[in-house]
């Protein structure tokens, strides 16, 4: 069931082992809602895991609950959540700034106004900028929360349980790209690591074209942006200073570069 899975495998590319890293109770003191971990994870150079929660005690968005953060340890034990009315189901894969004794996490949140699948867009998802000291030996304390981009469009889906802003991916130079499932488009939210106010839902960098509900994203070598599809799996290549859209395919192993099609 969607929004009630508790664990985390720990995979090695080395040997190509799975081994069980980390089960969570699906109640869990100080996450309102249960747990139902999303793909908003990033582990720390501290050692520390920081997984979000977008729960339901069904499988469906009727139960949905507000999650929250959940902070584990490198053992794979929980040492304490995040929460507040800034957080509601941390969905998108998280952008992380980490100098070892400080973080910046960047996760997007879409559970705002979110009722029963078939309800139309809502556009209230946001962008959340969490700022963390890390201690000596002890759990990442919250230092300052933002909200860096809102008014996003999410929605829940009998079929993927939630559609919201997924892919984060941070610049060298502060600018925050994410990828608008909703919007069908890829946005900027420049200047993410510092600003202290809301960029709304940022500048648009590249919309419509190849995207087909664009999900994660990340940097190429050469700087390029590398959004998947959700609705047809293809990959998207991406000039993020141009928005120019390179081209998209289907990867496998033997593939070496981007075709348009």
């Amino acid at each position: 069931y969607q929004g009630t899975g508790t664990t985390i495998m720990d995979y090695d590319p080395v040997t190509k082992q799975t081994r069980l890293f980390a089960s969570i109770p699906a109640k869990l003191d100080g996450c309102p809602g249960g747990v139902g971990l999303s793909t908003a994870m990033a582990m720390l150079k501290s050692g520390w895991i920081i997984v979000g929660s977008a729960p339901s005690t069904d499988g469906t968005t009727k139960t949905l609950g507000q999650g929250c953060l959940i902070v584990l340890d490198s053992n794979g034990k929980v040492a304490g959540t995040i929460t507040g009315s800034d957080i509601s189901d941390p969905w998108g894969n998280m952008a992380v700034i980490d100098k070892g004794d400080t973080a910046s996490l960047f996760l997007s949140n879409v559970g705002f106004g979110i009722g029963a699948a078939g309800q139309e867009p809502v556009k209230r998802a946001t962008v959340l900028r969490v700022d963390l000291t890390i201690p000596d030996g002890k759990p990442p304390v919250v230092t300052r929360r933002t909200v860096i981009g809102r008014g996003f469009g999410a929605q829940p889906d009998s079929s993927v349980f939630l559609i919201g802003p997924t892919g984060l991916a941070l610049s060298a130079d502060g600018t925050l790209y994410v990828s608008d499932a909703i919007g069908n488009r890829v946005v900027a939210i420049d200047n993410a690591a510092t600003r202290t106010d809301s960029a709304g839902t940022g500048r648009v960098v590249s919309a419509g074209g190849l995207f087909k509900r664009p999900l994660a994203m990340a940097f190429a070598p050469n700087g390029d942006l590398l959004v998947i599809n959700g609705l047809n799996g293809q990959v998207v290549e991406i000039d993020p200073k141009t928005g120019t859209q390179r081209g998209a395919q289907w990867i496998d192993r033997k593939s070496t570069r981007l075709n348009s099609s």
